[in-house]
């Protein structure tokens, strides 16, 4: 039995650890992103942005339910994946204000902090990769990482599309592509975390 509990214990410090690193990370290129979105008027850029503020707060309530039992990792799950429905929300109504300004954006700000994202990004799911199957709590996360890596490389390929055609449509299709991978993502976590909520 104690050493049940000591397996538990090191395994707890280990993906707290692994949360504190992809936390900070994630804080970070929030922060750069978001900036960088608004002087580039990128709706990608904006979309990846929201996305690393959504992730940040899941990962701060997943550091606080680690070792309190799937009751509580459910409650992470439900509020991740409210998060990102939400985000995919405001990145419709976004998509839909750039549309009324039609504003086009910058390819090399876009490009040059997309790279930054994906190197970020790259290294947050390396961290995870090795506990993402753990539990409910640290799938959420590595899909919140996941998603991002994959939202990197869209706002790279818009910025190669606004580049080669000086139009703002390859943005706005790449941010329309990130909402629909939020909402798809949201819908799966809040699926995997109903289960256990409804056997409580």
């Amino acid at each position: 039995m104690k050493e049940c509990c000591e397996i538990h214990t090191v395994h707890d410090r280990q993906q707290r650890r692994v949360l504190s690193v992809v936390l900070a990370i994630n804080v970070a290129m929030f922060l750069v992103e978001l900036a960088a979105g608004f002087l580039a008027h990128s709706t990608a850029l904006l979309a990846d942005s929201a996305d690393m503020l959504g992730d940040s707060i899941a990962y701060g309530f997943s550091l606080y339910v680690i070792g309190r039992g799937p009751a509580w990792q459910a409650r992470a799950a439900l509020l991740k994946g409210g998060i990102m429905a939400a985000f995919g929300a405001g990145l419709l109504i976004e998509v839909g204000t750039k549309l009324v300004r039609g504003v086009t954006p910058s390819a090399d700000i876009m490009s040059g902090i997309g790279a930054l994202a994906l190197v970020a990004n790259a290294s947050v799911l390396f961290f995870l990769w090795r506990h993402r199957a753990d539990d409910l709590n640290m799938r959420s996360v590595w899909l919140c990482s996941r998603n991002d890596v994959i939202a990197n490389v869209g706002v790279l390929l818009a910025a190669v599309g606004v580049a080669l055609t000086g139009s703002p449509w390859p943005d706005i299709a790449v941010g329309l592509g990130i909402a629909g991978l939020f909402v798809v993502s949201a819908l799966d976590v809040i699926r995997a975390a109903l289960r256990p909520v409804a056997s409580l």
